[in-house]
């Protein structure tokens, strides 16, 4: 039987569950061991991994999809059982960064292209042999009083919309995510500015969404919260959940199911806060949740250490933010709760 994207899509915002985003690169996944003081290896970056899926609490109530990294796709646990099983056991959906990263764009200083287009139709076909249904690529806008250009805005949404075509011809529902960088240089606008930002950059994107043909129906949004800059800090959580669902409801049509925000920079408890003011305050066509990478592992990965003897704190510790997100979608999180840990 066919697994229609409509289908898979759905469960991918199912209620009161959102995405974990495990698709840190090899860079990066560095860097997030340097700071526990663990050599990044294969085996390291496995033994991590492993711990996050086989939280059974988390990934059963509370993650509907998993983002993997290529590498993590292939890779079988410690006992041999491939990866994108144990998470399949959990009822979690196995998806996958398609994207080659961001790139200087030529002629626009200061501004990126994402690159992976090409060759991209073969990769999803073996990725949708490997277990993948769902895949996702970030387009990474810079903001300052001068940043977006027209142009940079125009080519990174075409890239979005061809990636999302390929994939829905794939059988995979693309995550289309443009992210307006919260901590870019110099990280000082407004959040008036973010939302002038976030508003020209959603018109465009669902602009070559529609020119493409893509399925709206068959896709997820990642998209960043309207906030200000890591270096104004001023927005309250209320100002932050209106005008983010201010500028969606502009913008994102209802015939999409949901939308999973990116947390870009905002801390563990910040992102859970925002998300919930949202669903708790207003009432949206989309369901809205998160698809969290470091807002979701940052306390995981500090109790885990790379040790065999914490892995068992490492997974109380994901468990937790999990239920708060998981919570915070439905509009029923708060600080009672959190803190009751």
């Amino acid at each position: 039987m066919t697994e229609r994207l409509e289908d898979i899509a759905v469960a991918m915002v199912a209620s009161g569950k959102g995405i974990l985003a495990a698709d840190e690169s090899s860079g990066t996944i560095k860097k997030r061991f340097d700071s526990i003081n663990v050599t990044s290896t294969e085996d390291t970056r496995r033994d991590y991994r492993e711990m996050l899926f086989r939280a059974d609490d988390a990934m059963k109530n509370h993650i509907s999809g998993v983002i993997l990294y290529d590498e993590t796709l292939r890779q079988k646990a410690k006992d041999g059982t491939p990866l994108v099983d144990i998470m399949r056991n959990a009822g979690s959906i196995p998806g996958i960064k398609v994207d080659m990263g961001a790139k200087p764009l030529a002629g626009f200083e200061g501004e990126t292209i994402t690159e992976g287009l090409d060759g991209l139709r073969e990769r999803l076909t073996e990725y949708y042999a490997l277990g993948a249904r769902f895949a996702k690529w970030r387009a990474v806008i810079s903001i300052s009083s001068a940043l977006p250009t027209y142009g940079a805005i125009k080519q990174n949404a075409q890239a979005l919309a061809r990636y999302a075509a390929l994939c829905q011809e794939a059988g995979i529902v693309p995550i289309v995510e443009p992210e307006i960088l919260m901590d870019g240089v110099p990280g000082d606008h407004s959040i008036d500015r973010n939302y002038e930002v976030t508003d020209a950059v959603l018109k465009s994107v669902f602009n070559e969404l529609y020119d493409a043909r893509v399925k709206l129906e068959g896709m997820i949004l990642k998209p960043n919260m309207v906030i200000d800059g890591k270096n104004a800090r001023k927005a309250s959580v209320a100002e932050i959940a209106e005008k983010t669902v201010r500028c969606l409801k502009a913008n994102v049509p209802s015939a999409v199911p949901g939308i999973a925000f990116l947390s870009g920079g905002q801390s563990d408890v910040e992102a859970t806060a925002n998300l919930n003011a949202m669903n708790a305050g207003f009432d949206m066509p989309w369901n809205l949740t998160f698809s969290y990478g470091r807002a979701l592992q940052a306390a995981a990965l500090k109790a885990w250490s790379g040790k065999a003897e914490n892995v068992a704190a490492g997974q109380k510790a994901f468990a937790h933010r999990a239920r708060m997100n998981g919570l915070a979608a439905e509009g029923k999180w708060s600080e009672a709760l959190e803190n009751a840990g």
